[in-house]
């Protein structure tokens, strides 16, 4: 492992030069890995893996995303499965299902986890929570999980782009006395920039947090507020929209990536920086308020419990469409999409 100071601790890490492919190939020669659920993880991970040189296969009921694993390749009875068949022949069992699906079908994947199996996942909600999920594995199977750090989407974009999405990695569980390096591999398998080590428990608690904070719910919540504040104040739609989100995502945000904060800082105008200097800080104030009841209410399980409830319901699906289309149909992201066809193509 590497070792590598951020801002002043150190922390060890696995990169691909500790760890390089062909490592993780060698480790994971006589494994069949089964990935369960082609929804928002399945397709990148299992991509990547059989791009990289694994032997993966598919398991996914028929349906709409049955044919979506077919038109990406998989070969029905070769290389993809109804699940029960999957189960049986996979050696890693890639539980990459929603979280409310994992609860469904987890007697089903349990019967099927026999001495020597190893369960895999990309979240640590199931396990973490196992008195509400009753996701409890059998002792003598090896139980890891590698998280990329974004959605499936962009693990396979960055991928293919030759880059890597970073993953936490933790080992809950260890069976075989190799649980740790098979973690590590199928980490590198599915296209991770690199792996920081975690558990469970903390896994879990800063994805809740991260995913209703900065990541989604803090930044629609404060997109929608400065939006509203300038059309409130005479602003056009496509002003608004431009000063709130366009000139963030395609300008300024691929520069924090790029070198951080106080470099975007520094390629903007002294007034830009200047304003910014000053105003941090207050939204700082404002909002740290929140975020600490917000990891409050993870950390106690109050957000666990309103996921198992509410996406446990049969028509969960249409009363998500209800609250999506909220987001669709408002005029800052009606805007937005009259911008983005209006962004130049590239020759």
């Amino acid at each position: 492992m590497a070792q590598i100071n951020f801002g002043g601790t150190v922390e060890n890490v696995v990169t691909r030069e500790e760890f390089p492919l062909e490592t993780a190939l060698e480790t994971l020669k006589n494994e069949t890995i089964a990935v369960i659920g082609y929804g928002v993880q399945g397709p990148g991970q299992s991509l990547n893996m059989r791009e990289n040189g694994f032997n993966v296969i598919v398991g996914q009921r028929k349906g709409k995303t049955y044919d979506k694993a077919v038109a990406d390749g998989w070969v029905p009875g070769e290389t993809l499965f109804e699940i029960e068949e999957a189960l049986e022949k996979g050696t890693i069992i890639c539980f990459l299902l929603s979280d409310a699906a994992q609860i469904e079908l987890w007697p089903t994947v349990k019967a099927a986890l026999k001495p020597g199996k190893s369960l895999y996942f990309s979240h640590g909600f199931g396990v973490t929570y196992k008195e509400k999920t009753g996701i409890v594995p059998p002792a003598d199977v090896d139980v890891f999980l590698v998280a990329p750090k974004g959605s499936g989407t962009s693990l396979r974009r960055l991928f293919v782009e030759g880059k890597g999405l970073n993953s936490s990695f933790a080992v809950y569980q260890d069976a075989s006395g190799n649980a740790r390096n098979k973690c590590i591999a199928m980490g590198i398998g599915v296209g991770s920039g690199y792996l920081f080590e975690t558990d469970f428990y903390k896994e879990v608690t800063s994805d809740l947090t991260g995913e209703r904070g900065t990541l989604m719910g803090a930044i629609q919540g404060i997109f929608a507020a400065q939006y509203e504040v300038l059309r409130a104040n005479g602003h056009s739609p496509s002003e608004a929209f431009n000063e709130t989100v366009e000139e963030l995502t395609q300008s300024l945000m691929p520069l924090v990536a790029e070198n951080g904060m106080d470099w975007m800082y520094a390629n903007c105008s002294t007034t830009a920086q200047r304003g910014a200097l000053d105003w941090w800080k207050p939204f700082r104030d404002a909002t740290k308020p929140v975020f600490e009841q917000l990891y409050n209410s993870v950390k106690t399980q109050e957000q666990a419990e309103i996921s198992i409830t509410r996406n446990s319901q049969p028509d969960y699906r249409e009363k998500l469409e209800v609250e999506l289309a909220e987001l669709r149909d408002s005029e800052m992201w009606q805007a937005g999409a009259a911008v983005r066809n209006l962004r130049p193509e590239r020759s």
